[in-house]
């Protein structure tokens, strides 16, 4: 049985990766899916073949680091379907950088997408929850955000831990209006951005990109990285009635490299 039934869901960052796999799940398991991504082509390439599969879903061009596109987002959302029941906040950004080589460009740019978007995102959102009698948050955070010592950078890692604390603050504030809030924090997934991230660490360290890869999946105690679809299952309970008394978490998804 389909667990997310007629639930109008916007996912951001949703062309690729972690996102991707959202929107994908989501599909499958009933919901109307709002595809937000910065890039229209594989926006649009996505809901091409979500809707051939049998799904419903609609891409809308957005930049997370402009609220005028958040806004427009929204507004799109809600002229089309009435309504907003589950946010889920992934779209993100970052590179391999060395603790000084972040400059303020790296910082502002990271932080813009990451941490200012992805607040005035869930805003923009919960002001439609608010109204509507309750909805769904699910911000995709890291373990970056705890102290995950092989982050790709400083300010990435800063970026996460206010996704973290953004969270909390957040299911406290719109609790009284029946809006959940959570937060997954993953830890070494395999998307584009982490092969990215992997190219500039082989040029920093000279080790070729299959020894890095070797060595993070050994440093994780369950010996593997994560999938795209591991962070998906733990997205669609979170979004589903069966998580309608969760709230305020910060849930890991690392093969148990991080303990809180």
């Amino acid at each position: 049985m389909a667990r997310l039934t007629d639930a109008v869901s916007i996912v951001t960052g949703a062309g690729r990766g972690i996102g991707k796999a959202i929107a994908s799940r989501y599909a499958r398991e009933g919901a109307v899916v709002v595809l937000a991504d910065i890039d229209q082509a594989l926006g649009e390439k996505l809901a091409q073949e979500l809707i051939e599969a049998g799904g419903r879903a609609v891409f809308q061009q957005s930049d997370l680091a402009n609220l005028s596109s958040i806004d427009r987002l929204v507004e799109s959302t809600c002229s089309s379907y009435g309504r907003i029941d589950v946010l889920v906040n992934n779209a993100a950004v970052t590179k391999s950088l060395g603790f000084f080589e972040v400059t303020e460009g790296d910082w502002d740019w990271i932080h813009n997408v990451n941490s200012k978007g992805l607040f005035f995102c869930m805003q923009s959102a919960a002001r439609v929850m608010q109204t509507q009698g309750g909805g769904r948050i699910v911000n995709i955070a890291s373990i970056a955000g705890k102290g995950y010592p092989a982050t790709s950078n400083v300010s990435y890692a800063g970026s996460k831990g206010a996704v973290i604390a953004m969270t909390r603050i957040a299911a406290s504030s719109l609790a009284g209006d029946n809006i959940n809030v959570n937060a997954i924090c993953p830890g070494v997934t395999r998307t584009d951005l982490y092969y990215e991230v992997m190219r500039g660490k082989v040029r920093s360290s000279g080790k070729s990109e299959e020894e890095i890869m070797a060595a993070l999946d050994a440093s994780i105690p369950i010996g593997r990285s994560n999938e795209p679809d591991d962070i998906a299952d733990l997205a669609v309970f979170l979004a589903s009635a069966e998580a309608r008394n969760v709230t305020g978490q910060s849930w890991n998804v690392d093969g148990g490299l991080m303990w809180d």
